[in-house]
Parts: structure tokens; C-alpha cells; sequence
């Protein structure tokens, strides 16, 4: 498995800004979303389904907590993925959670069942974090 630790940087970055956004900002809608937060709440949503799959567990509900706490949200979904990136097997599979109304890594990904490698998603997951910084840049 890949080093996880630009996952990690990328989403406390990000996190990081949405922690320190005004009110005005946090809500002020972004395309796609009704808000930044909204955007932000959808990528931690990603990648807390995306965690679970990677443990193998089903995907749960992931509360919105509120705009303020998007950041913190963010934050945790994000650490939870590199954590259970780490721990995946050699050559295991990952059946990502579809984008749902969020992000869109994981449009097609293992469509066919067969699912994607532990670098791959962790190549989608930086490439959603990246969207979504330059989205509610």
C-alpha cells in the first residue's frame, strides 16, 4: 500500500480552512452544493464510506453535524481512510461507495464487483480533496 501521508496533509490542509472560514463564507453556495460546507460535508461523507469499505464494513449514515463542524468532520473522515488504507492486505479490493450526491472518484470505480487497489483509492481520494479545496477556493 502507498504511503498514506499526502492524504493526510491534503485533508488537515483543507480541514484546516473550513475551520477558519467566516459564516458568510462556509455558506455561501458553490456549483454543485448549496454551500461550501455542503461541499465539504460531501467529500467527508466519500471518504468515510470509502474507509468502511476499505475495512469491509458496510457503509453508514455520516450525521451533518453543521457547517462549523464540517471542518472537523472532514478531518476525521479523512483519517480514518489513510488509517484503513495502511492496514489493507497486500492486492486487496475495495468496492468504493458511489458519489452518491457528493464527490465523483468513484463513478464506475468497481462497477463490475471486482473493485480497485488500495492505491487507487487513494489516488481518488487526494484527486476529491483537490477538487473540492479548488471548488470552495
Amino acid at each position: 500500500m502507498p504511503e498514506a501521508t499526502p492524504l493526510v496533509e491534503a485533508v488537515d490542509s483543507l480541514a484546516d480552512r473550513f475551520r477558519s472560514m467566516p459564516q458568510s463564507r462556509l455558506l455561501g453556495a458553490v456549483p454543485g452544493h448549496a454551500s461550501r460546507a455542503a461541499a465539504a460535508l460531501a467529500l467527508a461523507r466519500w471518504l468515510a464510506g470509502a474507509a468502511r469499505a476499505a475495512e469491509g464494513l458496510a457503509v453508514r449514515d455520516f450525521p451533518d453535524a453543521g457547517a462549523f463542524a464540517v471542518g472537523d468532520q472532514l478531518a476525521v473522515a479523512g483519517h480514518d481512510l489513510a488509517a484503513a488504507l495502511a492496514a489493507l492486505p497486500e492486492g486487496a479490493r475495495v468496492l468504493l461507495p458511489g458519489p452518491a450526491d457528493g464527490p465523483g472518484a468513484a463513478d464506475g470505480a468497481g462497477a463490475n464487483g471486482t473493485g480497485v487497489d488500495g492505491a487507487a483509492v487513494l489516488a481518488g481520494a487526494l484527486a476529491e480533496v483537490a477538487a473540492t479545496a479548488e471548488l470552495c477556493a
